[in-house]
């Protein structure tokens, strides 16, 4: 196996396992818990053997982290748009009608490989991983990780709430003011700010383009609490009545902001997609109410 990270033990002062002090040596294994997995997976050398967690550690030691094997996974070779990409992360645009991940072929994760280069980190990801999700009928800007380091950072900036998601969504009757809707999900707290963008009528049914901001993560948030307001989104099947999709074009809703601290560089970033093409499609052959 190739060697990935060496790390050569400077002259410590106090007797410690390697469990403690290799955590953090390498940007690849931030945690106890990544170290753990490298380590049970004879990934990591001492003095060129492999290492176990109750070794001792000594001044002028040789400590090396390999590079595992990546799998030979087959690559989906879907032409994806990419909005941005530097060493550590990438934003794309997901397409509707694709899932984000599973357990299928074709899905936005396996063809990432296909659309971004690979990073030079040295804790470059096997493979670069998507750090949140999109349902499978919801478009927009998806945000990748290419590092360890940055999906490790990625991953908490959701956590913290500091990652500020926009969509557009195209509803079902006339929503006159913003609203902030607090239902709950699953017994879970939920929150969804909704701005109103405009109100007109198509096919003599009322529709609301609105700006949603998802203050939580529940799965499927959005499209639940504007079908429990009364205002279902335009072509969902799950949450909407069939009797309302007179509309074609699928689901109208389309994850179209994303703003968020850069992990490595600290600038902030700030995307914002044009309204898609199906949205503007209906608004400019609607009329206004």
């Amino acid at each position: 196996m190739k060697i990935k990270e060496t790390h050569i033990v400077p002259a410590i002062t106090e007797k410690i396992r390697l469990q403690e002090y290799a955590v953090s040596i390498f940007p690849s294994l931030p945690t106890k818990s990544s170290l753990k997995k490298t380590l049970k997976k004879e990934l990591i050398l001492l003095n060129g053997q492999a290492a176990k967690t109750s070794d001792w550690i000594k001044e002028g030691q040789k400590i090396e982290l390999l590079e595992p094997e990546k799998p030979n996974k087959k690559v989906f070779t879907l032409k994806l748009g990419v909005i941005f990409e530097d060493e550590y992360l990438a934003l794309i645009h997901k397409p509707a009608g694709i899932p984000t991940s599973g357990n299928y072929f074709k899905t936005i994760t396996n063809a990432l490989p296909f659309n971004l280069k690979p990073s030079n980190q040295k804790d470059a990801l096997p493979a670069p991983l998507p750090v949140h999700r999109l349902d499978n009928p919801t478009s927009g800007i998806l945000l990748i990780a290419k590092s360890k380091a940055s999906q490790v950072s990625l991953n908490r900036l959701f956590e913290e709430k500091k990652i500020i998601k926009s969509y557009h969504a195209l509803v079902f009757g006339n929503i006159s003011d913003a609203l902030l809707l607090k239902n709950s999900i699953e017994e879970k707290n939920a929150e969804t700010q909704i701005e109103v963008i405009d109100n007109f009528q198509f096919k003599n049914e009322k529709l609301s383009l609105v700006k949603a901001f998802p203050k939580t993560g529940r799965t499927h948030q959005i499209r639940i609490h504007l079908a429990e307001n009364g205002n279902p989104i335009v072509g969902d099947n799950l949450y909407g009545k069939t009797s309302e999709n007179i509309i074609k074009g699928g689901l109208f809703l389309a994850a179209t902001g994303l703003e968020f601290i850069h992990p490595e560089t600290k600038e902030i970033m700030n995307f914002e997609l044009e309204l898609p093409k199906k949205f503007r499609e209906i608004k400019n052959s609607a009329k206004d109410t």
